[in-house]
């Protein structure tokens, strides 16, 4: 549980962890239908610790420990959200989660349309997607990107303290399935949670650092390391704009498509493989809709082409980084 002391004021510290877990006591609260069903989430407390004291308070029948099945535990989750139930289903990696893909894209994504609007599927699935943390290759890897190529479901993203506190209560408002994507490197990240905010939109990505010379694109665990970059380049005169996607389905593309119109250059950062990417449909987007504003061309930053290394240096080696960020942008504004 947090040791962390309230605010008195608007704002107070906590972590990405104890944010999502807020979120998700409050979700418990609020709706009866609400429980939260996965691999060890109960008494061990979550793989990653989000569900930390959850147990103690709701008990097991809100709080559900499954075998190890997600195929098995995921088409549950679906049933009960059909029965009316508000499931939030927990996997523990996105490697995992395709294991269940049968049950996301051929049940949850399609039963609306194939009911003709008789079936709602409200359920939420959280996943931990993404590398650094030198968990071998089939731990690590940002498949996000698969699940933004499918109709019928959203897929979110949250990279701020915000945003984990505050998308899974609207998350599980909306009558359509769901996807919540958790970067592992983010549950330890410090934030200031701004407690004068009581909502966000879920289809809307933020300009999280403003400028002029060059949009930098991106989302979840890459955020950090974009604005970490702007600020290495705001020493060299560089002022790059920052915006965090948030959204991956349905993708904002006047957001986006503004902030190439403010600064004439992209780069976008994708901790997924290079080929066949998010950012290769970001890309092409930019081309669609912003040629004309474009000084330069549309630059990525990806992982390399190779399963994610479990050692260290290789590990960060695959990684986009803020160094490869920043040259991506010097190139971009050469």
């Amino acid at each position: 549980m947090s040791t962390r002391k309230p605010s008195t004021g608007t704002s107070r510290p906590t972590t990405y962890r104890e944010a999502l877990r807020e979120g998700l006591r409050e979700a418990l609260r609020q709706d009866e239908r609400a429980f939260l069903m996965g691999e060890d989430v109960g008494r061990y407390g979550g793989c990653f610790g989000v569900s930390l004291g959850l147990l103690e308070e709701f008990g097991p029948d809100r709080i559900r420990d499954t075998p190890l099945s997600e195929s098995g535990f995921v088409g549950a989750g679906i049933g009960a959200a059909l029965g009316g139930m508000r499931p939030v289903v927990e996997i523990m990696t996105v490697n995992f989660s395709l294991l269940a893909l049968d049950q996301i894209l051929n049940n949850a994504a399609t039963l609306l349309h194939m009911s003709g609007g008789q079936l709602s599927v409200p359920v939420v699935i959280r996943m931990t997607t993404g590398a650094g943390r030198q968990l071998g290759a089939q731990h690590s890897h940002s498949l996000e990107g698969w699940y933004a190529h499918i109709p019928g479901i959203r897929v979110l993203a949250p990279a701020t303290v915000d945003d984990a506190r505050h998308m899974l209560a609207a998350a599980l408002a909306d009558p359509d399935p769901v996807l919540i994507f958790e970067h592992g490197s983010l549950y330890n990240a410090e934030g200031t949670l701004d407690e004068t905010v009581e909502a966000v939109e879920l289809d809307t990505a933020a300009v999280r650092r403003s400028g002029t010379d060059v949009s930098v694109i991106t989302y979840g665990g890459s955020l950090p390391k974009a604005l970490a970059a702007a600020e290495t380049l705001a020493g060299e005169g560089i002022s790059a704009e920052v915006v965090d996607l948030r959204s991956l389905r349905p993708l904002d593309d006047t957001t986006v498509m503004a902030s190439i119109g403010r600064t004439n250059r992209a780069v976008i950062v994708d901790e997924a493989w290079r080929s066949g990417s998010l950012a290769a449909e970001i890309s092409s987007r930019i081309t669609e809709q912003a040629f004309y504003d474009l000084d330069a061309p549309v630059q990525r930053v990806c992982s390399a082409e190779v399963p994610i290394p479990y050692a260290r240096q290789l590990e960060e080696a695959a990684l986009p980084q803020p160094a490869t960020i920043v040259d991506a942008v010097r190139r971009t504004v050469s």
